[in-house]
């Protein structure tokens, strides 16, 4: 459906919004080739469409002291139901994203600590949960997202 909704342009409009969500229409316009005001009513068009949903900041956890990151699989009672697998984590500040998937484990939790014993009280309160059967922590040494640029070490 998207597809339908967006064109070429729109795709490199989204694509420098992406790379820096403070660009100016002007500097926009300039890359895309488009005026001013015809940027501003593809963006306009975008976000009533539902195609641009907010906008964001990026920051460098490490600096505010919480450098580590994990990823913990869960696994579930076969009666949980998939919103209490959200619930789970979602009230905990550490959890960056929880995803609900298909198979074996039941859920994928995305967590920013600050230090190793940080990680440690975390999985413990996660498994405190009486539907938890079982997790598996996966520490991240580097990482790469699309469209934003992380400051790494030489």
């Amino acid at each position: 459906m998207a597809d339908q909704l967006i064109d070429e342009t729109d795709r490199e409009i989204l694509e420098l919004l992406r790379e820096d969500a403070r660009r100016t229409l002007g500097d926009i316009g300039a890359r895309v080739t488009l005026s001013t005001a015809a940027v501003k009513r593809r963006i306009d068009r975008m976000q009533e469409n539902g195609v641009i949903v907010g906008y964001t900041v990026q920051i460098d956890h490490a600096k505010l002291g919480w450098g580590i990151e994990a990823f913990t699989e869960l696994r579930f009672t076969g009666t949980t139901k998939v919103g209490e697998i959200v619930r789970t984590t979602t009230r905990m500040p550490e959890a960056q994203a929880v995803f609900t998937i298909a198979g074996d484990p039941d859920a994928l939790v995305w967590l920013r600590v600050r230090d190793m014993g940080h990680l440690q009280r975390t999985i413990d309160e996660i498994r405190r949960h009486h539907q938890v059967t079982g997790t598996k922590t996966l520490m991240v040494l580097d990482s790469w997202t699309r469209g934003q640029q992380w400051p790494h070490p030489s």
